[in-house]
């Protein structure tokens, strides 16, 4: 089980994401903090996997808790999650060692995802961040911090050429699935094979690559 503490200092949000994770089977909430200051009380009695980070909070906000944390609770990892699609946010959280950088109008389905790839000890940047910004500035891309290279060429399948274009529109594996009538199970398979020949580690990188290889414009 994934142990999620769920930050943010508008009740209403932190009771939406608990209805949306509750009944994943993979994640257990194992507490709520209304800021950076409730958060470290909270972890100083807590055993906590991941962190779903707010960032804009009174007393001590995100920024300031994420730097605080992953000095002193080395093995929590932060995935920050706010309306802000910021590119300064972005790299600033990244700098700070958040592992991931995802907005609050996400789907369900990309949100379960994205906690479990933190979790695995992998980086995730949400779909829609990543596109947006390429489309605004392609060269800022590296800042990204993914942390990897460009690979040699490599061959693809056409199903997992189709699988690769579709998670670069920000497509879930399960709305993938939808889309090529087959199930969700097979497009994780998809996608493992094309995180490995392509050594790719996110959606980020994904997108480097396939833009690398003109498989999209």
């Amino acid at each position: 089980m994934i142990k999620v503490v769920l930050v943010d200092d508008h009740r209403l949000i932190r009771c939406g994401l608990r209805a949306l994770l509750q009944d994943e089977p993979t994640i257990t909430i194992a507490g709520e903090a209304e800021n950076g200051v409730q958060l470290i009380k909270l972890l100083e009695s807590t055993a906590v996997d991941v962190i779903l980070m707010d960032i804009k909070m009174p007393e001590m906000d995100g920024f300031d808790a994420t730097q605080h944390i992953l000095q002193h609770f080395s093995s929590v990892k932060v995935l920050a999650l706010t309306m802000f699609e910021s590119e300064n946010y972005l790299n600033k959280m990244m700098e700070l060692g958040a592992q991931g950088y995802i907005l609050k109008n996400i789907h369900k389905n990309e949100l379960i995802h994205a906690v479990q790839m933190i979790a695995s000890g992998k980086n995730y940047i949400s779909a829609e961040i990543t596109l947006n910004l390429l489309k605004k500035n392609k060269p800022s891309l590296p800042e990204l911090n993914t942390n990897t290279a460009i690979p040699e060429l490599v061959e693809l399948s056409k199903r997992e050429l189709e699988v690769l274009k579709l998670i670069t529109e920000g497509f879930t594996n399960a709305e993938i699935a939808d889309k090529l009538f087959t199930s969700k199970r097979t497009i994780d398979s998809h996608r493992q094979r094309i995180i490995e020949k392509t050594q790719a580690r996110n959606t980020a990188a994904l997108v480097r690559y396939a833009i690398s290889r003109g498989i999209i414009s």
